[in-house]
């Protein structure tokens, strides 16, 4: 989850609400790929989870890429809670996932090498300790009781709030994990037809990446739990955002929605100051409990921002939000899928007449069967499978449109980073079921062995 804004003076109109989120316009030639990842931690020996502090920790880790690979610390108080190099981040999860937020990068070849060079960095610290890690949607075999609550007070008035709504947020919060990508805009049209295109194909990504059937040591009935998670976490800030879809909707409608969502806190002085359930709109006014007769920055509103959960997120970037955690290949997929479709506009076009003529009926029903069905899922007339041959091809020929060449030149374009994609469409399988053919096969039921053949 996101760091704490910074920056940015007192919110004096609310035009200032939308024109934040306009700023984030860039001509083509600036356009960006911010690629993140989380991680389960465990110990080799127990296979249980990572605890924050102790010689075999979450905080060991942390500082061991710090002495090791020279990130800069993140503090909490006099706790290490992330760190920050070159651009980049790496971050706690609620329950301990280890996030990477990569730099923004201009190819997936420059994305890949980040992940990789993550990914070695954190073995050989994970190796001196005993620890291991895996890339998974949802936490295999671990209860909630075994998962431990990371020393941010963010996540402590987080944790308080979701099991008072919805259902399924604490699970959200300490046993998922997600690949996404952050891609740019170029004007507020571009963003529009940008978003409308991203939620609409979330539940393709959301079956493509499938990668969690699996929960609590037992088969879940879907091949994304994690999916299954967020459709009942709490409903004010989580979906499919039907009034993207509305004429008219831009900038401002979608900081108007953001401006209902109850808020987390509101962070003051390295401190998180409990605002649970309140408004930003009071707060516009002077009139938040919280801090009365104080009224909010930018900052602020940023921060706001992080706090909402659709399955596409609106921020001076959009960031794509439906597709588990998963193998090292496809942390690479990941990016080149969304690139491939979002960065050339004859790729876009393509896309979007694919499912412009869907409705939030059909948008929803395809997310709720993904998370169920994967690839075999069918809503009406509508095929995953076949939806997601298509969208793969299109995604194939904007790579190919973009040619951005990779290894000094040998290689042309990022097409082959699609790879583990492609034969996703050509078998109809994806990692869940491949997960599921080891549980009903060779593993004999034994979930557990998933972390000595799935970890990185």
């Amino acid at each position: 989850m996101s760091i704490p804004q910074s920056g940015g003076g007192p919110i004096e109109r609310h035009e200032q609400l939308a024109e934040y989120l306009a700023a984030g316009c860039k001509p083509k030639g600036d356009w960006r790929i911010g690629t993140e990842h989380e991680k389960f931690g465990y110990c080799k020996d127990t296979l249980k989870p990572l605890p924050y502090d102790g010689p075999r920790s979450i905080k060991a880790m942390l500082e061991g890429l710090r002495d090791g690979f020279g990130w800069a610390p993140v503090l909490e108080g006099d706790q290490i809670i992330g760190l920050v190099k070159d651009g980049a981040n790496v971050s706690l999860e609620p329950g301990g996932q280890l996030e990477l937020s990569g730099a923004p990068l201009q190819t997936i070849h420059q994305t890949c090498d980040e992940v990789n060079d993550h990914l070695r960095d954190v073995k050989t610290v994970a190796d001196k300790i005993g620890a291991g890690f895996i890339g998974l949607g949802a936490a295999p075999i671990w209860t909630h009781d075994q998962m431990p609550l990371m020393p941010k007070g963010r996540y402590k008035l987080m944790d308080s709030y979701m099991q008072k709504v919805g259902s399924h947020g604490t699970q959200m919060m300490r046993r998922t994990c997600t690949v996404q990508v952050n891609l740019d805009f170029g004007s507020e049209a571009d963003m529009v037809q940008k978003m409308r295109v991203a939620l609409a194909m979330q539940p393709v990504a959301t079956a493509l990446f499938a990668n969690s059937p699996f929960f609590e040591n037992r088969l879940n009935g879907h091949k994304s739990w994690r999916s299954r998670i967020w459709r009942d976490l709490d409903p004010t800030r989580t979906g499919m955002l039907p009034f993207v879809f509305d004429d008219g909707f831009g900038f401002e409608q979608y900081a108007d929605w953001v401006l209902d969502v109850p808020m987390y806190f509101v962070y003051r002085d390295g401190k998180y100051i409990n605002a649970l359930g309140q408004s930003f709109r009071d707060f516009m006014n002077g009139k938040l409990p919280a801090l009365p007769g104080e009224k909010p920055t930018l900052s602020d509103w940023a921060d706001h921002l992080t706090t909402v959960f659709p399955e596409a997120r609106l921020k001076r970037f959009i960031e794509m939000r439906g597709a588990d955690g998963g193998p090292w290949r496809r942390l690479c997929a990941l990016p080149a899928f969304w690139v491939g479709l979002m960065y050339d506009q004859s790729a876009l076009d393509a896309v979007w007449d694919l499912v412009k003529h869907w409705d939030a009926e059909t948008r929803e029903e395809l997310r709720v069967a993904a998370s169920v069905d994967g690839l075999q899922a069918v809503v009406g007339n509508v095929s995953m499978h076949e939806i997601a041959r298509e969208a793969v091809a299109i995604s194939e020929s904007g790579l190919k449109a973009r040619a951005m060449p990779g290894l000094g030149g040998m290689v042309p374009d990022e097409r082959h980073f699609l790879n583990a994609l492609k034969d996703s469409v050509e078998s109809g399988k994806v990692p869940a079921d491949e997960l599921l053919d080891h549980y009903h096969g060779k593993w004999n039921g034994d979930i557990s062995r998933v972390y000595a053949e799935y970890s990185y």
